[in-house]
């Protein structure tokens, strides 16, 4: 099985930054995509920014220029700075991993357990 531990959540002035950190472990065969969405309180799940395995990254409108993913490939992890926080980014933010436990296997979401966020004065 593939487990995610995320760490860096808390509590943060509007317009401070956080860095969050996620570190998979178990038998991953494959991984697609790392990436991290998150969830406030009343409302779906959404995504924050996602990172390929080919490079690739995509990132929701409303975080362009003030998050930056980055993933380390070789230790399945994946890191999200968050510069210039808001009130509205106040959320549960959860770690996200594509990828299969071997070659037979078909590709699957896997989610860490969430951090909470808080943004406030």
């Amino acid at each position: 099985q593939v487990q995610l531990v995320e760490a860096g959540g808390g509590l943060v002035q509007p317009g401070g930054s956080l860095r969050l950190s996620c570190a998979a472990s178990g038998s991953i065969f494959s991984v697609y995509a790392m990436g991290w969405y998150r969830q406030a309180p009343g409302k779906q799940r959404e995504l924050v920014a996602l990172k390929s395995s080919d490079g690739s990254t995509k990132y929701a409108d409303s975080m362009k220029g003030r998050f930056t993913i980055s993933r380390d490939n070789a230790k399945n992890a994946v890191h999200l700075q968050m510069n210039s926080l808001k009130p509205e980014d106040t959320a549960v933010y959860y770690c996200n991993l594509n990828g299969k436990l071997g070659w037979a296997y078909a590709p699957r979401d896997y989610w860490g357990q969430g951090t909470q966020v808080t943004v406030s004065s």
